[in-house]
């Protein structure tokens, strides 16, 4: 069977899902085809909205051009799913006659919010966040004009996600830029420095967003902070947002290519893959990290199955894979985080995909609360357990997990579910948003760069030389996390492919 990720020619015939109802002028000798039975617009919209996925998803696998290229395939591509998800049913019909009354109502009934897309989208110089407080009840978008309105967004959790966070903060800081482009100087470079302040302290254990912020506010630098020329200002801490999201782009490609190769094979049934909290398209701003690894599965027709962690006390679990996962006509259920351990001792569990918010330079990794466990857990089963994570997620600043700060968060998430207080008033409260699980606790940590095996030091090492290297000056130019220098220990990279991802194609398609 081909392989739809490295054939483009095969990923174009297994992504394209047949319309419904297809009209075909008889031709001379043919026999007429047999006319289809009706298709309700709801079917309608749920096989446009799945066609759209598998082949923006096949493509993103693909794709990542050049800097700018990339950047603006995505934000063309994110806008076409936003009207497709903001209205289902019609993007579903449109081009087809005008309907009566009937289908009218049929397609406000089938309306729903649900679809797939990138968490942010561009138009008219604003940002557009998927509010995802509110998912899967209802699709809303909240509008960001500058930096502080993205550290607002990213503090509130509108936006989440490690690598998602990184790209809106850049974002945010280069619309800051051109709302300041006819300031003056001193005051610019104020607005500027502030903004970043406001940023860097949003969510603190997500590396992403530090690293972004400071490799944003480098080109400032780099370009004068104090320059007369505000446009140009503004033009450079664009191009380097772009660039910071064209590069997730290909890397989260190159993570799925890596982690699919390292998933186990199984000679019969479907691979039962466990995950935590969500790092599908939401979380990562592109297709996914460890739901990206999934994703990759399910377009080389691999029989997978995936358990949906819930992921107490915010629920992103239920709320956000669940509806990514149903869109991607992925097979999976849902469980209570305390279902985990029960399943791997009944043998119902054969590998654990989870994402990072900080990985630490032994390999320690801090990712959304209930991940530890989780690695206990599947070490007493002997169950493989991955971090997925590409490098601008590991901080080779910190030594360990515990060099990480972990985030208190307010004590109503616990107190209530939805709005719904489930705990006496006055109840105490703690409530860590991450755990850190300990590197010895981890089978193999995904990266774009391959797959890295433990002792983890020099294997990170020598991934983000790989992909400052790769990338060029862009990324060297800020340091990811400071002065680098390749280590020695290249046996524990482990690309488990074989060869590294071939090189992406140079050019988007349109």
């Amino acid at each position: 069977m081909a392989d739809p990720i490295r054939d483009p020619a095969e990923r174009v015939a297994a992504s394209d899902v047949p319309d419904p109802v297809a009209p075909v002028e008889d031709a001379p000798g043919t026999v007429a085809p047999v006319e289809a039975e009706p298709v309700s617009a709801e079917e309608q919209a749920r096989l446009a909205r799945r066609r759209f996925f598998r082949q923006f998803a096949g493509e993103l696998i693909q794709t990542a051009a050049t800097v700018a290229g990339a950047a603006q395939a995505l934000q063309r591509a994110s806008a076409e799913a936003a009207g497709a998800i903001l209205d289902p049913a019609g993007a579903a019909l449109r081009g087809e006659a005008a309907e009566d009354d009937d289908a009218a109502a049929a397609r406000a009934e089938a309306a729903r919010p649900i679809g797939f897309r990138t968490p942010f989208r561009e138009d008219r110089g604003l940002l557009l966040l998927i509010d995802q407080r509110r998912l899967p009840d209802e699709l809303v978008e909240v509008e960001v004009r500058n930096a502080p309105e993205a550290a607002n967004a990213i503090r509130q959790m509108i936006v989440r996600g490690a690598p998602a966070i990184g790209q809106v903060a850049a974002i945010g800081l280069a619309l800051s830029a051109e709302r300041a482009a006819d300031t003056l100087p001193f005051a610019r470079r104020a607005i500027l420095r502030a903004s970043a302040s406001s940023l860097r302290s949003a969510r603190p254990t997500a590396v992403n967003l530090n690293w972004a912020v400071d490799r944003m506010m480098a080109r400032y630098e780099a370009v004068g902070d104090l320059s007369d020329d505000g446009v140009m200002i503004a033009t450079a801490l664009r191009d380097e947002a772009n660039a910071i999201v064209a590069e997730a782009t290909e890397d989260h490609g190159r993570l799925a290519e890596f982690g699919l190769a390292a998933l186990p094979v199984k000679d019969f049934g479907p691979l039962r893959i466990l995950t935590h909290c969500n790092t599908g398209p939401l979380a990562c701003g592109q297709f996914g990290t460890a739901l990206g690894i999934v994703q990759a599965a399910h377009h080389t027709e691999r029989d997978i199955a995936v358990w949906v962690d819930e992921t107490r006390h915010y629920l992103q679990g239920a709320r956000l894979p669940a509806w990514e996962l149903e869109q991607a006509g992925v097979p999976h259920t849902l469980i209570a985080d305390v279902a985990a351990g029960s399943l791997m001792r009944g043998g119902e569990v054969d590998v654990v995909l989870v994402g990072a918010d900080r990985v630490a330079a032994n390999g320690d990794t801090a990712n959304k609360i209930g991940t530890y466990p989780l690695a206990v857990l599947a070490a007493r089963h002997g169950i493989p357990f991955f971090v997925c994570a590409p490098t601008s997620s590991i901080d080779l600043a910190a030594a360990d997990g515990d060099s990480i700060e972990i985030e208190e968060r307010a004590p109503e998430e616990v107190l209530e579910v939805r709005g719904v207080r489930i705990a006496p008033a006055g109840t105490t409260v703690r409530n860590p948003a991450f755990d850190i699980t300990p590197a010895d606790l981890i089978t193999g940590i995904v990266t774009e760069e391959g797959v890295i095996r433990g002792p983890f030091g020099d294997g990170l090492r020598d991934a983000v030389a790989a992909s400052v290297a790769r990338h060029g000056a862009a990324r060297g130019a800020t340091g990811d996390g400071g002065p680098i220098s390749p280590g020695s220990g290249d046996a524990s990279l482990v690309p488990d492919s074989g060869d590294a991802p071939r090189p992406l194609d140079t050019a988007v398609p349109g």
